[in-house]
């Protein structure tokens, strides 16, 4: 975990901006992050943080969501179910290029002589800006200033801009604004990559061999031009053009030009000292999952219109307009914090609008669009992580997101008679809504996910109170999830009658195929739950709709009363030797993995283990049980949430970034305070620090919401289940204060955490009411101040060996802690360590 007061960060060359991310030099060391970091997009378009000139670069990348291209997946041994067909996002053709040239010496960082350098994104205006100086082999010197904008308000538009300004001498400089199809090797001088081999990293995308991108049309006019594609195997479409205006004193001549898979516009001028050449860049992509490119060049060239027509600056107004309204509720002040930690706090909560904002209906990809990292599939990361953050701040952001899994549901009902089950079952990973995983163990078998989508369709409807939504939307969702549990499911009577749910996966990776997995039970519990209640909700509100659906699904009072009956039934695992909740059935009789003692060179686990090694010890990729905790709190006693932290916590690797986040908001409402802060740190720096050393593959989408999650949830101690809104803060002890908005139905509330006190208004909206402590109290215009006597327990942090090491199960048998593969077992015998207060 992160220590408590380090900075992670490099502050001379990044230094810390409340609003802003900046760097002050440029390095090759770190070519993949900080590509990474200065990403631009907005949910369906995204670009990656490479140089305008092209070099130096580790990934030149631009994305939009949901384009893909399909593969065979071959399995060594083939079995009916496997999933057949991979997905992996495309890299579509670069527009960002625009190559500079003075005395024909290119402009190249890593060689030049630069004297100033400033590159930064302004969260409040979402433009990537660098300026620098640079001085020529020639000892001429020279401004250039370069922008790119990816439009929240105009889903299809990129602008960019390059201003180079003489400031000493004058020479002939030369632009060359080009489009390319990386996707298949194709480089600014036309040759092909070298590197098209297969990457060991499983959270890598797919590297083909094979042409992706098929050139159908090239064409362009004396300011424009447009190229249009379609992939070799999923059919889809894709046209991309650019339109280009110059602004200068000096004289120039101007070139324009298209081939298959690329366009070029040059400018070649005789620039003088003192007098600015300025060239402005639209580029408006199109895509289809099967719309002719003829017609996607006419809507290429309809979105280029009103940019040549309106000019650029009203793009630049609106976009600053909508970060306004965005921040407006998703801003999140911490005062007291150490430095940098607003930064980062706003970098993360930023980094939600570039991966969701414009996904319209789309899901949000665990990388979002700012690299290729896991195929530029979702998972039920979204569900879990991003939508609670969405739903708070921006729900009709959440509501388009949670769309895609209301249109996939024929998909998930197919997969589920594939896999002999009724209703539905959604995939683990996906872009198409059809399983995309060839591991079946920890892909399909992860059923847990109908529930994870259930729970983020409840809590939304829960939170913004729209009944339409959940009647006409979520309710098909519930019924056929729902239906899906009570067919995976049995009864077994042994004295009494009891539902399990065996050969599942849980969110833990490193636990495979097991029976009655804690997290899934008590999360599908909650689908049944849910479905039932409402749907007899429906009935009573409802009773046309409630017909016409029960018609249409074929769902019958007799079968809503047995999800029910099933939820009451439900195994939920115990054991009281330990007093804990076990991740499953056998989980408890496996040994320990000695974490303490693992090296970091064997770290993550996943490359470095054979996953059955890893399946034979109790070790968790993330949180799986600390998960369930949280999601469905109001189903345990604090002693029992307590007894379940400080017995996963110290197996649980963090190999995932997933898993910080929960443990940081588990951990302080537990009262190990000093963990959580660590943890939240942990989360808070993933991507900004690279501490899983794969942020050159994209933003850690779901870590950067779960920022939110440790903030308003973890600190502040947000709770919104069945029994409604309430609060229990957890202040930092570093820190002096919190304040974030929340908006509930139509409410808009402000809420600000200080060290004795907890303060709710109402800015727009009905009053509200809210429980702070077991306390009801109503909330409208007038400030609300509630006095906190403390900021809860604290605890020590756990720290060394497992506690259980040495101690004995029910059984009678030792438990040992040891490492895979090294000579000597390390056996701890100690007696029973004191209880921790």
């Amino acid at each position: 975990m992160t220590r408590v007061g380090a900075d992670p960060m490099d502050r001379w060359r990044f230094p810390d901006d409340p609003w802003a991310i900046v760097e002050t030099a440029p390095s090759t060391a770190d070519l993949g992050k900080t590509e990474t970091l200065f990403a631009v997009g907005n949910g369906y378009l995204g670009m990656r943080g490479n140089p305008s000139e092209g070099r130096d670069s580790f990934s030149h990348g631009t994305f939009i969501n949901g384009f893909h291209e399909i593969w065979d997946i071959h399995h060594a041994e083939n079995a009916y179910g496997f999933a057949r067909t991979g997905q992996t996002i495309v890299n579509v053709p670069d527009a960002k290029l625009m190559k500079l040239y003075v005395d024909d010496e290119p402009l190249l960082l890593s060689v030049n002589e630069i004297q100033s350098y400033k590159r930064w994104i302004d969260f409040r205006e979402g433009v990537l800006r660098r300026e620098l100086v640079w001085r020529t082999p020639a000892g001429k010197l020279l401004r250039v200033s370069t922008s790119r904008m990816v439009s929240f308000t105009h889903r299809h538009m990129a602008l960019m801009s390059i201003e180079v300004t003489m400031l000493e001498g004058d020479a002939p400089i030369v632009i060359s604004s080009q489009i390319l199809n990386r996707q298949d090797g194709m480089d600014e001088y036309h040759a092909r990559a070298e590197d098209s081999g297969q990457t060991a990293d499983p959270r890598q995308a797919r590297k083909f061999a094979d042409q992706v991108l098929v050139a159908e049309q090239d064409w362009h006019s004396d300011r424009r031009m447009i190229l249009g594609f379609h992939t070799a195997r999923s059919g889809m479409t894709l046209a991309v053009g650019a339109d280009h205006e110059i602004t200068t004193d000096n004289e120039y001549v101007s070139l324009i030009d298209t081939e298959p898979g690329r366009g070029k516009r040059v400018y070649r001028i005789e620039a003088t000292q003192g007098r600015p050449i300025r060239v402005e860049k639209a580029v408006a992509y199109h895509s289809s999952r099967g719309v002719p490119v003829h017609e996607l060049f006419d809507r290429v060239r309809r979105s280029l219109d009103r940019v040549r027509e309106q000019g650029h600056e009203i793009y630049y107004d609106e976009q600053r307009q909508w970060l306004d309204n965005y921040w407006a509720t998703a801003d999140v002040e911490v005062d007291g914090a150490p430095a940098g930690i607003q930064q980062a706090v706003r970098w993360n909560i930023f980094q939600i609008a570039q991966a969701s904002a414009r996904a319209d209906q789309l899901g949000i990809p665990a990388k979002g669009v700012t690299g290729s990292g896991y195929e530029g599939h979702y998972f039920w990361d979204t569900e879990v992580y991003a939508i609670p953050m969405l739903t708070y701040t921006h729900p009709r952001i959440a509501e388009n997101a949670l769309r895609f899994r209301v249109n996939t549901l024929p998909q998930a009902r197919r997969r589920a008679e594939e896999l002999s089950e009724r209703g539905a079952l959604f995939p683990w990973r996906t872009i198409t809504g059809e399983e995309a995983s060839a591991y079946y163990a920890a892909g399909t078998a992860q059923y847990h996910i109908n529930a994870d989508i259930a729970h983020a369709l409840m809590n939304h409807a829960r939170a913004t109170g729209d009944t339409n939504f959940l009647f006409r939307d979520a309710a098909p969702v519930l019924v056929e999830t729902a239906r899906m549990w009570a067919d995976l499911g049995f009864w077994r009577i042994n004295g009494g009658r009891e539902f399990h749910i065996h050969g599942v996966t849980g969110p833990d990776e490193y636990t495979t195929v097991v029976n009655n997995n804690l997290y899934t039970n008590v999360m599908a519990r909650a689908n049944l739950i849910d479905a039932a209640s409402v749907m007899r909700r429906m009935r009573d509100e409802d009773p046309l709709w409630f017909e016409h659906l029960c018609c249409e699904l074929d769902l019958t009072e007799d079968e809503i009363g047995g999800w029910d009956e099933c939820a009451a039934g439900m195994v939920i695992p115990f054991d009281d030797t330990f007093g804990i909740h076990p991740q499953d059935d056998q989980f408890l009789s496996r040994e320990l993995w000695d974490l303490a003692n693992t090296p970091d060179d064997k770290r993550p686990l996943l490359l470095h283990y054979h996953p059955l090694v890893i399946y034979r010890f109790q070790v968790l990729k993330q949180a799986d049980v600390v998960l369930a905790l949280f999601l469905q709190g109001d189903q345990f006693t604090q002693a029992v949430k307590l007894a379940d932290f400080e017995y996963y916590d110290p197996i649980t690797t963090g190999d995932s970034s997933l898993s910080a986040v929960v443990q940081s908001v588990m951990a302080a409402e537990v009262g190990h305070q000093e963990m959580a802060m660590e943890y939240f740190l942990d989360a808070l720096y993933c991507d900004l620090a690279d501490t899983h050393h794969n942020a050159s593959d994209g933003v850690h989408v779901a870590s950067t919401s779960g920022v939110w999650g440790c903030l308003v949830h973890g600190f502040v101690g947000m709770r919104n289940d069945r029994e409604n809104l309430r609060f229990d803060p957890r202040l930092p002890a570093q820190w002096t204060s919190i304040k974030h908005h929340m908006l509930i139905g139509d409410s808009h509330m402000l809420v600000t955490l200080e060290r004795d006190a907890i303060t709710f208004q109402i800015l727009s909206g009905h009053d509200r009411e809210v429980t702070v402590r077991g306390q009801l109290h109503h909330v409208g215009v007038e400030p609300v101040r509630v006095a906190l006597s403390d900021q809860g327990p604290l605890r020590p942090s756990l720290r060394g060996t497992h506690p259980i090491s040495g101690l004995r199960r029910a059984d009678g048998s030792l438990i040992t802690a040891e490492v895979p593969g090294s000579i000597a077992e390390t056996i701890i015998s100690s007696p029973i360590p004191p209880a921790r207060d």
